[in-house]
């Protein structure tokens, strides 16, 4: 993931200063949406391994909303 977001970030960067290309726009892109896809695969597992509780101890299923 951190070639995928140094990419990223060089294309953000050039962007600000020089500009970017048709296809370092398209480029940009996509590295953007991997990067949001990886991101909630990521959020999503770490969700699977949290447990809830609720004002009363109760331990909640997260997938469901309940105990």
């Amino acid at each position: 993931m951190s070639e995928l977001t140094d990419r990223i970030n060089f294309l953000a960067r050039k962007s600000k200063t020089v500009g970017l290309t048709d296809a370092e726009k398209l480029e940009q892109a996509k590295l953007r949406d991997e990067f949001r896809a990886a991101f909630r695969r990521n959020f999503e597992l770490q969700l699977e391994n949290t447990t809830f509780v609720d004002e009363n101890g109760n331990v909640i299923d997260h997938k469901k909303g309940k105990k």
